[in-house]
Parts: structure tokens; C-alpha cells; sequence
């Protein structure tokens, strides 16, 4: 990927991510870092404790040292890329900031996590106020689980997004056998491109549980023009698919007429059919058992004709050997 926010957050509120903990949080709280979507402003809007502000905000400092938070990863995974966005912190957010990162398996609590084997990831770094402030991680920083933002001396910080690559416990999922959705983004799946995303992002596609709405889907525009639109996934590794899902949840006047499925081994060429082309019904989970055996795949590409939108994308098969 050219651009890091291309990648998953692995830190998103969706797929698991939250704050444990935060040394202060006086007057906005932690919990606002991880929340989905833009950090809003409300003019006038003011609590007992000072103006309303949708982000991590602490208390002026007037002793040494600096403020910090705790956050556990949703997905585990190798870091590519932070964001840490001061939207609407103009006089009050902080100078600079730090990215501490370890690897704890399970479920640690904070004397774990304090005790633990803390990296650098990135080194005290100046910030800009109202601004995505964008940190690229070169290297490969292994597989990290929880991280320590901290913020020189104080303020506020609107949203934190960490971007990189799911590094699932292919150990774990393989360990009682059965099949594995090797698409899902919490497997290590990402959709690379697609025709079109005017409507609904790309990602959407292969996000954990059930759609929540039309918005939480992927949804090209009207075609007026031969062609069709499509979506390329990349699987979290190389497997046999046995089973398909294709829903198209919450789109009842706009799901696409039909769809067919292929996949390829490798480089991105050599496609073979998958499932062949299909009428979907709208704002239908569709179960496909039949599909042809394709053998090893890497990725997937969902052609939908012509157009619309399609909640989720499920790639059911086995690791290959």
C-alpha cells in the first residue's frame, strides 16, 4: 500500500480496540480516542468542567512530567502507520507525542501491561493543532497487542488511528478444525482495491458481525456505461474456499442484480472461476455451498453486475497445506 490508511485500523473501536487507561482525563474522556467517524464541534456546548470537546482532553500541568493512555489493540498485528488527529484542539493540544508498543497475549491487566517489554515505535514528535498529524513506522515492529500514547506535557487529542497489518493466531483458529471465513479483516483478510467505492467504503466488505445499516456496506454508484464493478480481496493467507456468503443486507433498491466470484494464486492475474455468475436478491444473506473447486487461492475478486451495494463478504475454506 501506497498510503498507510489504506491498511486496518487496529486499534478501531469496531474490531475490539479501547483505552484502558488514562493517568488524567479531566476534561473529555479516553474512551473518545477510538470512537468511529470525525471528531465533531458543538459551539456553546460547555460541561461542568470546561467546553464539551469530542476527544482525549487532560488538565493543565503545573508539575513535571506528561500525560498518557493505555490502548488495546482490537486486532493484533505489525504497525504501518498512526495518525493522531487534533481536530478542533486549536490553544489546548499537547506539543508533542510518543508511541510506546509490546506484545502481551490474553487478557493482561495494567500491572502486566506495566511490567511488560515496552518499545519505541516512534520517538517524542512534535504536533500541530486541528490537524491529522501522519507518522509513518518503517521496519517491521513484530506483533504488538497493546500500546502507550503519551501526550508532552498535556491537552487534547481528538482521535488516534494505528494502522497496519492483522497478524491473526493461526494456531489458535486452526486448533479445533472447521472451516475459516479467510476473507474476515480480523483473519488478516483486506480488500486491496475495487472499481468504485462512492457510496460505501471497500473495507466494510469484510468487517466482523452483522452489517448495521446501508452505510455499513460497500457501494459503488450508478453505472450509466457498459462494464461492471468489483472488489479485490487479499485472504489473511493462502487457503481452499468451500463455502461463499455474499449479503446484501439493508440494500433493497439498489443491490446488484448479480455477482460471480473468482480467485487466483499469487500475482494478480490467472483468475479461475469461483462461483459463476448469480442472480442476488435484495436485502438477502445468500448461502452459496456449491462452488467450483478452484484449489489454493491468495485472492478473491467479487464482480457484481452492474452495480449496487453488497453488505459483507464471507470466504469460507482451509488453510492450504
Amino acid at each position: 500500500m501506497s498510503d498507510f490508511t489504506d491498511l486496518v485500523d487496529l486499534a478501531a473501536e469496531r474490531l475490539g480496540g479501547a483505552v484502558l487507561a488514562a493517568n488524567d482525563e479531566f476534561f473529555a474522556p479516553k474512551e473518545n480516542l477510538l470512537k468511529a467517524g470525525e471528531a465533531v464541534w458543538i459551539e456553546g456546548e460547555y460541561t461542568e468542567v470546561g467546553k464539551w470537546m469530542d476527544g482525549w482532553e487532560t488538565r493543565r500541568r503545573r508539575e513535571p512530567g506528561h500525560d498518557w493512555c493505555l490502548v488495546r489493540l482490537g486486532l493484533p498485528g505489525l504497525l504501518r502507520g498512526v495518525i493522531v488527529d487534533t481536530a478542533h484542539f486549536r490553544g489546548n493540544y499537547p506539543e508533542s507525542c510518543s508511541l510506546e508498543a509490546c506484545a502481551v497475549e490474553g487478557y493482561p491487566g495494567l500491572y502486566e501491561l506495566e511490567e511488560a517489554e515496552w518499545t519505541e515505535i516512534f520517538s517524542r514528535s512534535p504536533l500541530q493543532g486541528d490537524s491529522k498529524n501522519r507518522f509513518p513506522i518503517e521496519g517491521e515492529s513484530g506483533r504488538l497487542t497493546h500500546l502507550r500514547f503519551n501526550i508532552f506535557p498535556d491537552g487534547g487529542v481528538a482521535r488516534l488511528r494505528v494502522y497496519g497489518d492483522v497478524i491473526p493466531d493461526w494456531a489458535r483458529l486452526v486448533r479445533f478444525g472447521g472451516e475459516i471465513d479467510l476473507a474476515a479483516v480480523e483473519n488478516g483478510g483486506l480488500v486491496l482495491t475495487c472499481s468504485d467505492m462512492f457510496f460505501g467504503n471497500r473495507h466494510n466488505l469484510i468487517l466482523p458481525g452483522p452489517p448495521l445499516g446501508m452505510h455499513d456496506g460497500w457501494e459503488t454508484r450508478r453505472r450509466r456505461g457498459p462494464g461492471h464493478d468489483w472488489a479485490i480481496v487479499k485472504l489473511g493467507t493462502r487457503g481452499a474456499i468451500h463455502r461463499v456468503e455474499v449479503d446484501t443486507s439493508h440494500f433493497k433498491g439498489n443491490a446488484p442484480g448479480s455477482c460471480s466470484i473468482e480467485g487466483c494464486d499469487g500475482d494478480l492475474d490467472g483468475w479461475r472461476e469461483i462461483l459463476p455468475l448469480t442472480p442476488l436478491r435484495p436485502n438477502t444473506r445468500h448461502r452459496f455451498d456449491q462452488i467450483a473447486a478452484a484449489g489454493p487461492i491468495t485472492h478473491a475478486r467479487l464482480n457484481i453486475h452492474p452495480d449496487g451495494g453488497v453488505a459483507r463478504l464471507r470466504l469460507f475454506g482451509a488453510l492450504a497445506g
